[in-house]
């Protein structure tokens, strides 16, 4: 499978998750919050803890191998410049607008109502770390942390 293969298969995972609405699986661990996607031979699990602040880890499975994994930490800033719910909606449209080009990785940028998304990453499906922000007035009021890339045996 090639680097652009696995990354259709996690963009379409992730679009129909927690971006899409994803139907809610039964919690993996006690009191996190979990979202399943399956499609032929992939299994994909989106599971995290907390709500304005969070910490999950998202897992892409081949059969019953996990193939990718990332994990990431997310939290409101200043809760004077916005909410959860509103910090939800923008990761959402934003999100969905990155996934509607095909990838999940990379600069990205997106103006809402709520404030300005931006998305900053280095590397590649295999190995990655980057950072999302939400700024409001030009002010960092949101911010979640990621990496991951392939697990190997």
């Amino acid at each position: 499978m090639t680097a652009d293969e696995l990354n259709a298969v996690i963009v379409r995972a992730k679009a129909a998750t927690y971006v899409g609405g994803g139907v809610k699986a039964s919690a993996s661990r006690p009191g996190s919050h979990d979202l399943g996607w399956s499609e032929g031979e992939w299994r994909y699990l989106d599971s995290y803890f907390g709500g304005t602040d969070f910490l999950g880890q998202e897992v892409l499975l081949r059969g019953a191998e996990p193939v990718w994994a990332m994990n990431y930490y997310g939290y409101v800033l200043r809760p004077d410049l916005i909410d959860g719910a509103k910090a939800g909606e923008t990761i959402k449209a934003a999100l969905s607008a990155m996934y509607g080009e095909g990838r999940f990785l990379g600069g990205f940028d997106w103006a809402g109502p709520h404030g300005h998304y931006r998305d900053r990453s280095e590397g590649d499906v295999g190995q990655f770390r980057g950072r999302e922000v939400i700024l409001v007035g030009g002010v960092e009021a949101y911010a979640l942390d990621y990496f991951g890339g392939l697990v190997k045996p």
